[in-house]
């Protein structure tokens, strides 16, 4: 990759985007990319937020980060943490980093973090703590979904119309938001135009085959627990932080609970956790593959240092180029690429 190369996409302002799936190489590419470019590294992932977390969360060990990292160990484990509150520490990173001159370098598999990052996305000012939510939820207990949402339904028709009954959560966030003068339909009607939030936002996917992809996932899940993920939770566990470990969202340490308290087979935990980030890997690819901002490599027959050529040749263009949107289904999200990187 030539220093001419890596200093055309430095010189233009341009904030690069990295995602895709867990476990294809996203980290990786990004760091190949942040380092030829002067970039700084965001991440966009909404577990490696929290410290302690580390192997399970794939973190890039800091012994081979060769550039800076921002995004992550941020709260400890089990700690409220929103979009909201990401958005607020990952433009202010790269409000810092565009300063220095730098590229930033956002990267992860967290759709709703590089969207909240990334594009023209309005929150609710209340915090997950706040006085207001907690009067709505006390609201909720004592009427009922359905009537809240009849309460919803009579101070913003629109909203009330996006949202089933059932969905306390979403009815107390617009009515919260109602009560802040906002709309969660306006809003929602933001998250389907996707405006980004900058100028020039250059988006690149990485995907391969699914087969392909599942060994990935298949040969990481044993390489973190030969890397010690089981001692990584027993630690975490006796440092109080059982909540955080057992959220939904914890793949690879809610699996792992159950071995250290109650003596559950690692064996069937480690097939939990392949199948578990698996599943993950496939809702990924949904959210991922209705933007079409994206442009994919498939990077099933290239190694790290070619998918960084062709993501170069790909932002060295002066528009974003048109890769397609992918059939319904399909794994293989991008142009096919040959072993040299050329289209087939």
């Amino acid at each position: 990759m030539s220093t001419a190369t890596a200093e055309s996409v430095a010189a233009t302002g341009r904030v690069l985007a990295v995602v895709g799936p867990t476990g294809v190489g996203k980290s990786e590419l990004a760091e190949r990319l942040a380092r030829v470019a002067h970039g700084e590294i965001v991440s966009a992932d909404s577990m490696q937020v929290y410290r302690g977390m580390d192997i399970g969360t794939a973190k890039t060990p800091p012994a081979e980060r060769g550039v800076a990292y921002h995004g992550i160990d941020l709260v400890d484990p089990g700690v409220a943490y929103s979009a909201a509150l990401y958005q607020a520490e990952a433009r202010a990173a790269i409000r810092r980093i565009v300063g220095a001159g730098r590229v930033p370098v956002v990267v992860g598999g967290t759709g709703l973090y590089v969207r909240a990052a990334l594009d023209e996305w309005v929150f609710p000012g209340g915090s997950a703590e706040s006085p207001r939510r907690a009067r709505l939820e006390a609201r909720a207990v004592e009427i009922g979904p359905v009537a809240l949402h009849r309460e919803l339904s009579q101070r913003d028709p629109a909203s009330a119309r996006l949202i089933h009954p059932s969905n306390v959560r979403r009815t107390i966030r617009a009515l919260e938001m109602a009560e802040e003068g906002a709309s969660y339909a306006e809003q929602a009607r933001g998250f389907a135009e996707r405006r980004s939030f900058y100028p020039d936002v250059r988006f690149i996917g990485l995907t391969m085959e699914r087969e392909a992809l599942y060994a990935r996932i298949d040969r990481r899940v044993d390489e973190m627990l030969s890397r010690g993920l089981l001692e990584e939770v027993r630690s975490l566990l006796d440092a109080g932080f059982r909540s955080g470990l057992t959220a939904p969202a914890a793949i690879g340490y809610k699996e792992l609970v159950p071995v250290i308290e109650q003596g559950a087979d690692l064996a069937l935990a480690a097939d939990a956790i392949r199948q578990a980030t698996r599943r993950y890997a496939k809702r990924q690819l949904t959210w991922f593959r209705g933007d079409p901002r994206i442009s994919w490599i498939d990077a099933t027959c290239l190694d790290p240092a070619s998918q960084a050529e062709v993501a170069l040749g790909l932002l060295e263009s002066p528009t974003p180029p048109a890769t397609g949107a992918p059939a319904p289904g399909t794994w293989r999200l991008g142009p096919r690429t040959d072993r040299e990187g050329r289209r087939a």
